[in-house]
Formats: C-alpha cells, structure tokens, sequence
C-alpha cells in the first residue's frame, strides 16, 4: 500500500469507492484548514467531503448527508 490515501474513499461498505484496507489503516480529513472526524465520503480532486445531517435517515436507515465544497487533504493517521 502506498503512502497517499486514495482519491476518493466512502465510509460505506456497499459503495464502489470503499476500500477496507484504508478505512482499517485510518485515513484523517482536513477540510478547508480544519480537521473534520465524520466524514462520510470525500473526494480529493473534485474538492468535496460527504457529512452527516443531523440526525436525520433516509429509508434505508443510513444517515442523510451534505456536500461541502473547499480544500480536502486526505492523510493516513498512522505513520506506516
């Protein structure tokens, strides 16, 4: 595994974008300056994250999620 987190990550198992070997090594998000911990989703080159809205599920009990655009840097926590 290389040293740069992957461009585009989701938190959820389903989705295509979800790589388990980096969600278990630990991927940390800082957006726009400012390190976000619930992070959904994100995507590097497109300048986006995913993150929950509320409380609120939709009908298949997942949490409802906002797009925010701005500067993402995506790095693993550990130093492996």
């Amino acid at each position: 595994m290389t040293d740069t987190p992957p461009d585009r990550l989701d938190a959820n198992p389903k989705s295509r974008y979800h790589d388990a070997a980096a969600m278990e090594r630990g991927v940390g998000i800082r957006f726009n300056g400012e390190e976000k911990f619930n992070v959904e989703e994100y995507c590097v080159s497109e300048g986006w994250i995913r993150v929950p809205f509320g409380k609120s599920l939709d009908r298949r009990g997942n949490p409802m999620t906002v797009k925010l655009k701005g500067e993402v840097v995506a790095y693993f926590r550990d130093a492996q």
